[in-house]
């Protein structure tokens, strides 16, 4: 044992006690407490156990307030940034369906929420289609706007737009209401019919 572990305990032992050699259960303490062999008494020794398992715990808390103080930290200083996984179109992520189709109209009480992409990433971006959850029905819809920064030079929307279509690719509307994105145009042969309908491009 260490010795000046030993003479803190002995001390406590004494104050508590108001004995100067009795320990906390009455058993008188070895006088040769400094530098000999002897084993201290069962109480001394859970008193000892009791003392360093709370200076381990003292010890545990200012490391764990240390790594979370480094942690706030890093996040202040904007050293990641998880913006654009926040703003991608997901499953649960909610939409808005810019066509003026009737189902995608009507006042609802849920807004639509993505509950599929059909793509291997299973992040939707912009020609990509997706499975909502509209109404109590599974409609298909084409991505034509979304918050998450794209590539150079293509614009991004206040909100998640998308246009409900058929199985076949057919748009269910007549007209498209928000300008969409001129990138859409490469890929006519896929989606004619939906950039019929659509009145302003961006």
């Amino acid at each position: 044992m260490c010795p000046l572990a030993y003479r803190r305990l002995l001390t406590w032992c004494q104050a508590r006690t108001g004995s100067p050699r009795a320990g906390r259960c009455g058993t008188t303490l070895p006088s040769t407490a400094l530098g000999s062999e002897q084993r201290p008494p069962g109480c001394v020794r859970l008193g000892l156990a009791r003392f360093v398992t709370r200076i381990r715990m003292a010890l545990l808390n200012r490391q764990l307030g240390l790594s979370l103080t480094h942690l706030s930290s890093v996040v202040i200083q904007r050293q990641f940034s998880i913006t654009g996984a926040c703003r991608a179109i997901q499953k649960l992520t909610r939409v808005r369906v810019v066509d003026n189709s009737a189902l995608g109209n009507t006042s609802y009480h849920r807004p639509p929420k993505c509950i599929h992409v059909y793509n291997k990433t299973g992040v939707g971006k912009v020609g990509d289609t997706i499975l909502l959850a509209i109404k109590g029905e599974k409609k298909k819809a084409l991505i034509v706007g979304h918050k998450m920064p794209g590539p150079t030079m293509t614009p991004r929307f206040d909100s998640n737009n998308v246009v409900l279509i058929e199985d076949n690719g057919n748009p269910v509307g007549t007209r498209i209401k928000t300008p969409i994105p001129y990138i859409l145009r490469r890929r006519e042969g896929e989606f004619s019919k939906v950039l019929a309908i659509a009145r302003n491009f961006v």
